[in-house]
């Protein structure tokens, strides 16, 4: 049961263990030219036919989105993952079209994208203007159950200096428009050129939180106060935490992964804030800077220590991560599972890494997509590790 930070009380709508829940976009590729293209709205109806409310269009047409229902065990979470994206490879493939699992389009046309017919998606469109040029990236997002917001505000204030090393783990997206960016994350480029995207501010209470959401909303700098679109919110809709700086990954073995590694570290931030510790208000320009390095670098690379603010390689941090959240994932059952994520990350690098590898074996952007797209639709193996990939 937990706790309430101020009086001890029960937080209403608590569960143990939190429950999870995960929102996963992909790009929809014409097999022919590679090129992301419209066509969100028919696979996510065609798809709709076998999971539901489970998936649905996204911001540009050339996207779709999938996500799971709540769950409480990292095998829940693999099973849902993997039902959702085998509905829309299916659908997209009725379409004719395939699907892709990469932060940014590898290859697509120079115009803006398709947006869809949403209200927010044309006051985006509006508000922004030239910025949403290139506006189709695909993201990770993890919900974690916390029914109380007051007390999500004051979790997401421990949990803001872990962002860039999710970035860094996650990263996925190194080539944009038929180009190596040199970057491991442009997704986490493009998203930082907007004023409202990114760390969140610290914040010493959750009507802190909603007024500087006021605020800046003001400004216009943020389509309304009731729904930004900060890195670590509580969601504007459900009674959770919601977790947003993460590329899309590759393989579902690896979203799962991060989802428990994601729950483990809010509930030892809630234990934090149980005990009193208001969490280090690292200012916002340092976070803003350390998530730019970690899109740069990703896996390989070094750099912002959550603990202590020292740089140091990323493979160190992690392995700082988990021992600070250990007891949580040994609680849930869950070290195994982000172990055999880090022994992957050890192995085989990020998503960036594996683009670039496949690039560098004379497929070029093209091959980068069919390689893509077969990860995409590989079903996790029967001992939890990754099917190998047809060559």
């Amino acid at each position: 049961m937990t706790t309430h930070p101020r009086d001890g009380s029960a937080v209403e709508g608590a569960i143990d263990p939190p429950t999870i829940g995960v929102e996963e976009e992909y790009f929809l590729i014409d097999p022919g030219t590679r090129l992301a293209v419209p066509g969100g709205p028919r696979v996510a109806a065609r798809a709709a036919g076998a999971v539901g409310d489970l998936v649905a269009p996204e911001f540009a047409e050339c996207q779709v989105e999938g996500r799971t229902p709540p769950c409480r065990t990292a095998n829940e979470v693999r099973h849902h993952l993997t039902r959702v994206r085998g509905a829309l490879v299916s659908a997209a493939r009725a379409e004719g079209l395939a699907l892709c699992a990469s932060g940014t389009p590898v290859l697509s046309d120079d115009g803006p994208p398709h947006v869809g017919d949403h209200p927010r998606y044309r006051a985006g469109q509006e508000q922004y203007r030239g910025m949403m040029d290139d506006f189709a990236i695909s993201a990770l997002h993890v919900h974690v159950h916390l029914p109380d917001r007051e007390l999500a505000v004051l979790t997401i204030n421990h949990l803001r200096p872990w962002l860039p090393l999710l970035i860094a783990m996650s990263a996925n997206s190194p080539f944009h428009q038929g180009r190596d960016t040199g970057y491991a994350s442009w997704r986490s480029v493009i998203r930082s050129r907007f004023p409202c995207l990114g760390p969140p501010p610290y914040a010493a209470s959750l009507e802190e939180n909603e007024s500087l959401a006021v605020t800046i909303a003001d400004t216009e700098a943020m389509l309304g106060p009731g729904m930004p679109f900060w890195d670590l919110r509580p969601n504007p809709r459900l009674p959770t935490v919601e977790i947003r700086a993460m590329d899309v990954p590759q393989d579902v073995d690896d979203a799962v992964a991060l989802t428990v590694l994601l729950r483990s570290l809010v509930v030892t931030a809630l234990d934090s804030v149980r005990r009193g510790d208001p969490g280090r208000p690292w200012s916002g320009e340092v976070l803003r800077a350390a998530c730019w390095r970690a899109a740069r670098d990703g896996w390989s690379g070094s750099g912002f220590d959550a603990l202590t603010g020292r740089v140091r390689p990323v493979a160190q941090l992690a392995e700082e991560m988990v021992r600070h959240v250990r007891p949580v994932l040994e609680r849930y059952g869950d070290l195994d599972e982000v172990t055999a994520f880090l022994r992957r990350l050890a192995e085989q690098g990020d998503g960036a890494r594996r683009q670039r590898a496949w690039a560098g074996n004379g497929a070029g952007p093209s091959g980068v997509v069919d390689r893509l797209v077969r990860a995409t639709a590989r079903p996790p193996g029967p001992d939890g590790m990754l099917s190998a990939a047809p060559a």
